[in-house]
């Protein structure tokens, strides 16, 4: 399915159906993919997986629109708004995680609970070898960063700590999609090094963010990746201490991606939580 907000189109997935509602917010150079897996060990629920405009998106943004960090939560708010979707669980990993606390930080009436899944804190943004290497390359024109990220076409090259290596254990499949647009269109690169260029002019935000979440009084369930080696595993703990209600629980044999390392368990969380 496809939707028109105000910076283009975004595709999207729902599940539809009367049960709880889960929106699957995913991260940087990836799409709804994430969350295939996932969503399909939660049929009791209503799973709404967009693919925001993070570098692995099919359509284009329109070339005036904003892709900054805050906008994109503010395109995430857009989206809950015109499908109206109310009582959402909002759940994000990686950078989608930081999405997700920007809207917490501005207590988005629509989202009643939180699933922060190993995702960018505090002062890891860009978060481990492969965040500071893509805000590097995002320097780059949008040419010679599509002649740079060619090389992402060889399994040797996207195991390497400074791809996706250090951040899933047994996604490479998926990951090798999600890099498709981004080497055959232009409009694709040209937003993704966008993207990096903004985020990467606000090495602070999250801190910031970070001094608000206190206030953010719904359940929160922190569920980090105990192998995590990109987002440190003390920042799921300063998390769940930060928040009123927040609930920290560790996920064994998995890097920073849950939803490719442990889909079953990661649903299974989810399911959980949701039920209160």
């Amino acid at each position: 399915m496809r939707i028109e907000l105000g910076a283009g189109t975004v595709e999207y997935t729902d599940t539809g159906g009367p049960g709880p509602v889960v929106v699957f917010v995913h991260g940087l150079l990836m799409d709804g993919t994430l969350w295939d897996t996932t969503v399909a060990a939660l049929p009791g629920h209503r799973c709404v997986v967009p693919t925001l405009p993070l570098g692995a998106h099919r359509h284009p943004m329109r070339p005036d629109a904003d892709l900054s960090l805050p906008a994109i939560a503010a395109l995430l708010t857009e989206f809950l708004e015109r499908l109206d979707l109310r009582e959402a669980t909002l759940a994000g990993v990686d950078t989608g995680g930081a999405l997700v606390q920007l809207l917490m930080v501005d207590s988005e009436p629509r989202v009643s609970r939180v699933v922060l899944a190993s995702c960018d804190a505090f002062d890891n943004f860009p978060p481990g070898l492969t965040g500071k290497t893509l805000f590097l390359a995002g320097k780059l024109s949008p040419g010679l960063f599509g002649v740079f990220m060619q090389q992402l076409r060889l399994r040797a090259v996207r195991r390497l700590p400074i791809a996706f290596g250090w951040l899933t254990k047994r996604g490479d499949a998926v990951t090798a999609g999600w890099l498709r647009p981004l080497l055959s269109q232009a409009g694709i690169r040209r937003d993704t090094v966008r993207v990096l260029r903004a985020f990467a002019a606000t090495p602070k935000i999250l801190l910031e963010a970070a001094d608000r979440l206190a206030a953010f009084d719904r359940p929160v369930l922190v569920a980090w990746a105990s192998e995590d080696r990109v987002m440190p595993p003390e920042h799921g703990e300063r998390l769940a201490a930060l928040l009123p209600q927040g609930k920290l629980v560790e996920v064994a044999d998995s890097y920073t991606l849950l939803p490719l390392d442990q889909p079953e368990e990661f649903a299974r969380l989810v399911e959980e939580f949701t039920a209160g």
